[in-house]
């Protein structure tokens, strides 16, 4: 039987549009509590280090009150390793961060960075910390990324979800199909499997129908689309395609 497809997702938005204003409306928190309602799995939140929207509040909050594993994305750094210890949340996702970006445009480079993620991960671990590295649908960084004991890896789905969006057919199938031989690879290896970045309602059925995937993780679009539909109709309506595309496989 096909496992399970998880949804995690990703409430860095709200409180991008809270801190447009400043105050407590609307609170992250409260996003977490209708997601898992809704049937998200987990929740994803981004500690940046300039907290453009996720604040250290946020994190102390949603991993002390919402009933669902927590999976803090932060960079490879010494202040956030800190506090990945002080409030151990399920999951951390190390991800490449740059002050000048409007979001994450990249994966990490595992390959050329090895001993730092090693001992960073290894840190992690030692607290019963799952470690998840965002890489790009590289063999190169996929092995990487198990050389170094990753837990998890997650794949960058942005360039797949660009091309959708552009309706480039045959970039569509290009990027696609790194994916697919990616999360193999990365299966074979005996890492867990998730994707994300940029999904959407009209990208995610291929993704949601790659048997090695077991988590998708996405945000800023179910958080975009709630100001329309409401964000527990946004993720029932991601939950149904997902599932629906999963049932796919048999």
């Amino acid at each position: 039987m096909t496992e399970f497809l998880r949804l995690g997702v990703n409430i860095d938005h709200v409180a991008t549009i809270r801190n447009a204003r400043g105050g407590a409306h609307p609170d992250p928190l409260k996003a977490a509590n209708i997601a898992t309602l809704a049937g998200a799995d987990g929740i994803t939140a981004h500690l940046r280090e300039d907290r453009r929207h996720i604040s250290d509040a946020d994190i102390a909050r949603l991993r002390a009150e919402i009933d669902a594993p927590l999976n803090l994305e932060m960079a490879v750094t010494e202040e956030m390793g800190k506090i990945a210890l002080r409030h151990k949340p399920n999951a951390c996702c190390l991800v490449p961060e740059k002050r000048e970006e409007i979001t994450t445009e990249g994966g990490l480079d595992i390959a050329g960075n090895n001993n730092r993620i090693n001992d960073f991960s290894k840190m992690l671990q030692e607290q019963n910390i799952r470690v998840s590295l965002f890489i790009d649908p590289d063999e190169a960084q996929i092995r990487a990324s198990s050389d170094v004991g990753a837990d998890i890896i997650e794949l960058h789905a942005g360039s797949y979800a660009h091309a959708v969006i552009s309706g480039d057919h045959k970039l569509i199938t290009h990027e696609l199909e790194k994916l697919c031989i990616g999360a193999e690879l990365g299966h074979e290896l005996g890492l867990e499997v998730h994707a994300g970045h940029g999904l959407t309602f009209d990208s995610v059925a291929a993704v949601a129908a790659i048997p090695q995937i077991v988590e998708l993780n996405i945000g800023h679009f179910l958080i975009g689309e709630a100001i329309f539909i409401g964000l527990d109709a946004s993720i029932k309506k991601m939950r149904h395609l997902m599932d629906k595309a999963r049932a796919t496989l048999g």
